[in-house]
């Protein structure tokens, strides 16, 4: 029995048509390889940022719904052209979207969650020796109405697929060679990581890594799929492979560090301390599906008898909580809610953290010499996340970086690469 194989291909791999026919030819030598294979694409380039500019001219405030149906199309140019494309080489190839592969999804627009993966129809075609071209970032309900599962969703799409298929490996092609101790186009002499844990890479995803989207960490976690993140356009590089802790040598403390610039700090003043008010708050947060990242209440002040919630978000969602946080003034009792998004979120990750003191302290001391202020802090077993002013974030990176011994000797070949949804 042949090994399933699936790839994906980013709206940068797939741009032109001449960067399909590129992609057409890796598809085929992975064929070629013995192995059965499954492609997973975005929309082409710039589509869905387009898609989305001609939507806003109409309305600023366009229906969840309906922007599905529109961003959705994006993905159904590209698996139609990568198939001919394939098939023009004279290999047999079909385009399946996620309703006639049968992606099922909660019923959530724009943010949706894979509930489960219909394969009949994918392993029939695979069993006829067909190469399957699926459309990434999509999904179908029960009562077929069309959802997207949100920024950097073909990476979802592509490892439920994979472990849906129970497939050898997802390889995620883009225009990176793989993932690096830090955003190279920030420190030149970032070293790319030949191997990451499913656990760091999904914190270093969290802290503003823009190579893959937390959720498909995830989700490989979760099922155990090996994930291999790699250039569409060098393959002589095999990029960097992300698998279980335990099937790794860990020699540094320390595997990377990243910077999330799109972070917004709320705080809500003078709330009445006493049980169910965080839960009342933050429950109706969740309601409205916004994730929050770090949280901190402050001590209780004994003479009013209130205390102050800091939280930060991703700053996409700020206009939705502040409509959230103004409807429960009266039941916070809130003196007031101030906002902060001139902010940025730095972190250190690394699996060699566990149980070696004096990490944190280096950081602190490292941020403290270049004058930054630590606004928030935030740990767990593998990660520190420290809030700075946003101006602070690149120099705070770059010392991080050098302190904790992450440099390479060569200069990163990188270009700026571009978000996949």
């Amino acid at each position: 029995m042949k090994k399933i194989i699936v790839q994906k291909f980013g709206g940068t791999s797939v741009a032109d048509t001449d960067k399909i026919k590129n992609v057409a030819n890796i598809v085929i030598k992975e064929r070629e390889n013995g192995n059965d294979v499954v492609v997973v694409v975005s929309a082409m380039g710039h589509t869905t940022d387009h898609l989305v500019k001609m939507a806003k001219s109409l309305t600023p405030n366009p229906s969840d719904r309906e922007m599905d149906m529109l961003l959705s199309t994006g993905e159904g140019v590209s698996i139609a052209l990568l198939a001919m494309a394939i098939q023009a080489a004279g290999y047999d190839a079909v385009s399946f979207n996620a309703m006639q592969v049968g992606i099922l999804t909660e019923n959530i627009h724009t943010k949706a969650r894979i509930l489960d993966i219909k394969t009949d129809k994918l392993r029939k075609n695979l069993e006829a020796g067909k190469i399957i071209v699926v459309a990434g970032f999509q999904g179908v309900t029960e009562d077929g109405e069309i959802t997207t599962l949100g920024r950097g969703g073909s990476d979802t799409s592509a490892v439920a697929l994979a472990a849906a298929l129970n497939a050898e490996r997802c390889d995620i092609y883009t225009d990176v060679e793989g993932v690096y101790t830090t955003d190279p186009r920030v420190v030149p002499k970032a070293s790319r990581l030949e191997e990451v844990s499913y656990d760091e890479m999904l914190e270093l995803a969290h802290a503003g890594a823009n190579v893959l989207h937390p959720r498909s960490v995830e989700t490989a976690k979760q099922f155990a799929v090996p994930l291999r993140v790699r250039s569409s356009f060098k393959l002589d590089n095999m990029g960097t492979l992300i698998l279980g802790v335990d099937k790794m040598e860990i020699f540094k403390p320390v595997a990377g560090v990243a910077a999330d610039l799109q972070q917004a700090r709320i705080v809500v003043c003078d709330v009445p301390d006493k049980p169910g008010i965080a839960a009342s708050l933050f429950g109706k947060l969740a309601q409205e599906n916004i994730s929050v990242d770090m949280i901190i209440q402050s001590y209780a002040r004994k003479v009013t008898n209130t205390n102050d919630i800091a939280f930060t978000i991703n700053i996409s969602d700020l206009p939705k909580t502040l409509t959230v946080l103004e409807s429960l003034r009266a039941e916070t009792q809130a003196s007031d809610i101030k906002v902060d998004d001139n902010i940025a979120k730095v972190s250190i990750v690394g699996a060699g953290m566990i149980d070696r003191p004096g990490i944190a302290s280096l950081m602190f001391e490292t941020l403290a010499k270049l004058n930054i202020n630590i606004k928030m802090i935030s740990t767990s077993e593998i990660k520190i996340s420290c809030l700075v002013d946003k101006a602070d974030a690149q120099n705070a990176v770059k010392a991080l970086h050098e302190v904790f011994g992450l440099e390479c000797d060569e200069i990163a070949d990188v270009k700026g690469d571009l978000p996949d949804v």
